[in-house]
């Protein structure tokens, strides 16, 4: 599972680097937060088929999923792209995705982001109408830890990996809870290294220095961070062996 895929440098660390880590790792399946993949904000088709040529199986997303109006005809159709399932009724898209044997189950958080319905009960729904059988791995996008951990032992046995989204600040409480459901509050982003979550610092710090509104520009100069976690399954069921961090860094000519 890779962070939150910010904009252009994100897109291109992920192009260069997903390919290798396939065969580096040996990896089965790749799931990416996407909804910052272009520009920062959104997803469009284009930047989904660029994810999806490097590499990517499935492409989730969060809060900012339609910023870019361009995908909104495509979240009902084939492409492998979820939304939050816990979009009140009529949103367009789908929160939940089986591919080559695995499901993906996408969720947002409430706490300080917005009115959703309750991703408890809409992951209790989802696993109801889920295939049995092969991993089940939930990306939850959410900004209150608390509210993460909580979805964790929710879940714990009863999914593969609760694996958290949202904040592009990897943390470091990896671990597999009693149940065997693997557990991380973010996994992180790939975003450029020097920048404030992956915009531009000038323009960040403007904005908490005079609380004035201020266009934030995604970050293009320097070092990108791809920041993912590696889950291994036992192979029989939903029960993870063991989730470890695999980071790396990319350096954008030009």
């Amino acid at each position: 599972m890779i962070g939150d895929v910010v904009g252009r440098p994100g897109r291109r660390a992920v192009g260069a680097l997903v390919p290798e880590l396939r065969r580096e790792l040996g990896l089965d399946f790749v799931i990416a937060n996407g909804e910052n993949a272009a520009a920062g904000r959104g997803l469009t088709a284009a930047t989904a088929h660029e994810l999806l040529n490097a590499g990517v199986d499935v492409i989730t997303s969060g809060n900012h999923i339609f910023a870019q109006k361009d995908i909104i005809p495509y979240l009902d159709g084939s492409l492998p792209v979820l939304r939050p399932a816990n979009y009140p009724p009529g949103a367009p898209g789908r929160g939940m995705v089986t591919v080559g044997g695995v499901t993906v189950l996408n969720l947002i958080g409430r706490t300080f982001l917005g009115a959703y319905d309750d991703p408890f009960r809409a992951a209790d729904a989802l696993l109801e109408a889920a295939p049995a059988g092969g991993p089940l791995v939930v990306d939850f996008h959410a900004e209150a830890t608390s509210e993460k951990v909580a979805m964790g032992w929710y879940l714990d046995g009863r999914v593969t990996a609760v694996l958290g989204t949202h904040t592009h600040v990897p943390t470091a409480d990896l671990r597999v809870l009693p149940g065997g459901t693997a557990y991380v509050t973010d996994v992180g982003m790939v975003g450029a290294a020097r920048s404030v979550i992956g915009n531009e610092v000038q323009a960040s710090l403007r904005r908490f220095l005079t609380g004035m509104p201020e266009r934030l520009s995604v970050a293009e100069a320097g070092p990108v961070l791809l920041n993912a976690v590696l889950v291994e399954t036992d192979g029989a069921g939903p029960r993870a062996r063991s989730i470890i961090r695999v980071d790396r860094e990319y350096e954008i000519d030009g």
